[in-house]
């Protein structure tokens, strides 16, 4: 069995795959060696890979390569099953690597457009050949409405909501429909302009804040919410034999 470690600006994650099937999933603050130690007598795990984007205790990192037979750290250097052709791959964040491996075992041989929804937006493309070739990142909602209450006098801080409508009657309104709406429409705009360039664009929705606007995007898409635990079991075992 495999113990995946997804540890994000917001949320830090755990799964356990059996194969490729998610056995457990949890969510905490603050990750404890007690916490792994739990999942250890649980199940019967032999691999670990932890994919992080902030930073952690060593003592974690400690026990995870001393208690388990086989431990990867993602990083740039991870062997993976695709090509990389980002000219900085060693700036390129865990969080995409594994989000791109995962659409690519979903879709193989195939162009695939990956929105993941978050802190940040990242928009990043697969092409047919395997190759992962680049992408943007943009700030997510709650980014954008904190910028717009603390870099200006007056204006408040408004909540994220997924009942938005087009143009905002009062100024909570106004803000709230001014973020997600001009979200949706950067969203849709990369996807329209993206099908155009590349034949039968596949589109995978991911991330915390899919919720707020995967019900009003006007193409076909495909929402997968592990969609990094789904990449991460994979280059878990593509590295690994015994599994």
């Amino acid at each position: 069995m495999n113990l995946l470690f997804d540890l994000g600006n917001t949320n830090l994650k755990i799964a356990v795959y059996n194969n490729n099937k998610t056995v457990e999933t949890q969510s905490f603050r603050d990750i404890q060696i007690n916490d792994i130690k739990k999942l250890k007598s649980t199940y019967p795990i032999n691999n670990v890979i932890l994919s992080s984007v902030i930073y952690y205790k060593n003592e974690i990192k400690n026990y995870l390569q001393n208690n388990f037979r086989n431990f990867i750290e993602l990083n740039s250097e991870t062997p993976i099953p695709i090509e990389i052709t980002y000219k900085t791959k060693q700036t390129l964040g865990n969080d995409r690597i594994a989000t791109a491996v995962g659409a690519n075992n979903i879709f193989r041989n195939n162009n695939v457009l990956i929105i993941d929804i978050g802190t940040a937006i990242t928009f990043d493309l697969i092409n047919s050949k395997n190759q992962f070739i680049g992408g943007n990142i943009s700030p997510g909602a709650t980014l954008r409405l904190k910028t717009l209450h603390e870099h200006t006098k007056k204006l408040p801080l408004v909540l994220k909501n997924e009942n938005f409508k087009l143009i905002g009657n009062d100024t909570n309104k106004a803000i709230l429909f001014g973020v997600e709406n001009g979200i949706l429409f950067e969203i849709q705009g990369y996807i329209n302009r993206l099908q155009k360039e590349y034949k039968n664009l596949k589109i995978i929705l991911t991330g915390g804040d899919v919720f707020l606007f995967e019900k009003k995007i006007k193409s076909p898409i495909f929402v997968k919410s592990n969609l990094l635990f789904h990449g991460l079991n994979r280059i878990l075992n593509y590295n690994v034999k015994d599994n």
